[in-house]
């Protein structure tokens, strides 16, 4: 891309079907062909010029289609529901619903407890309840129209984000609420939340995000939850102590995300 428009070599390449163009220009010119009308007619101008064979069999089809469309009756666009897909995926909805799920069930057990001495659940359990939806939310085997959403230009990090945010925007809640019910500072929670979704997104983009989110959740389990449970004790990486390195965590996560951000690109790198 040269300034705001593309370049002629990418206009007239992606006319031709210029199979030695790279994977990453060819979807950014794409991606800024759907907002670059200047663009769009000289990608057109390019096409008749250079391939008439395309111009020739366009205006066929055309021919043949017009007819039949005009008897048809037009459908009203459903950008609200166009919207929603944007941050959502219907492969999300039983995630999201087991989290909540088990985040009541924690908070509950939490209530029923002995007191102050017992370790609390909705704290061991906060770091790995956003990791579920956000693999769901990104996963060839989870969701049935990925590979759909993964072969559109504007797949990428950016719909990676906003279907994490849609993730966190339900589990944060749960446990903001069930952190003030049992009297745990939000800072003990959010940022091992925090860091364990950034990390995920991290190590997703090297292995794909299910065996990051699968990796991840069982290393907290033997690491973390298992001591914590046998001992009854709260681990160190759950007190005050450990969020600076929660912290770090998180900060780390989000340079990798950013670092490899190419690697949402495509859509056999997402797994």
């Amino acid at each position: 891309m040269n300034g705001e428009h593309a370049s002629a070599r990418l206009i007239d390449g992606y006319a031709r079907g210029d199979t030695s163009l790279l994977v990453d220009e060819v979807w950014a010119l794409e991606a800024h062909l759907e907002g670059c009308r200047v663009c769009r007619d000289r990608l057109s101008a390019a096409v008749t010029t250079r391939a008439p064979a395309v111009v020739a069999l366009t205006e066929a089809v055309w021919s043949d289609l017009s007819p039949q469309l005009a008897s048809v009756v037009p459908v009203p666009p459903r950008r609200r529901r166009a919207r929603l897909r944007a941050w959502t995926t219907p492969a999300m909805t039983p995630w999201l619903a087991m989290v909540l799920a088990v985040t009541l069930l924690a908070l509950l057990l939490d209530l029923a407890g002995p007191g102050s001495g017992q370790v609390s659940l909705v704290l061991l359990l906060a770091p790995v309840l956003p990791v579920g939806g956000v693999a769901a939310s990104w996963s060839r085997g989870l969701d049935p129209a990925y590979e759909l959403t993964a072969s559109t230009p504007r797949a990428g990090l950016q719909l990676v984000l906003r279907r994490t945010a849609s993730v966190l925007a339900v589990v944060i809640p749960a446990l903001l609420a069930g952190g003030w019910t049992t009297g745990l500072s939000a800072a003990q929670w959010l940022l091992p939340c925090l860091a364990f979704t950034s990390l995920t997104l991290a190590l997703g983009a090297v292995i794909g995000v299910t065996r990051a989110a699968v990796a991840l959740v069982a290393v907290w389990v033997a690491v973390v939850v298992a001591p914590t449970l046998a001992t009854s004790r709260t681990a160190v990486a759950l007190q005050a102590d450990g969020l600076p390195v929660w912290g770090l965590l998180l900060a780390l996560g989000v340079v990798v995300v950013i670092a490899r951000r190419g690697a949402y690109t495509g859509p056999g790198d997402r797994r």
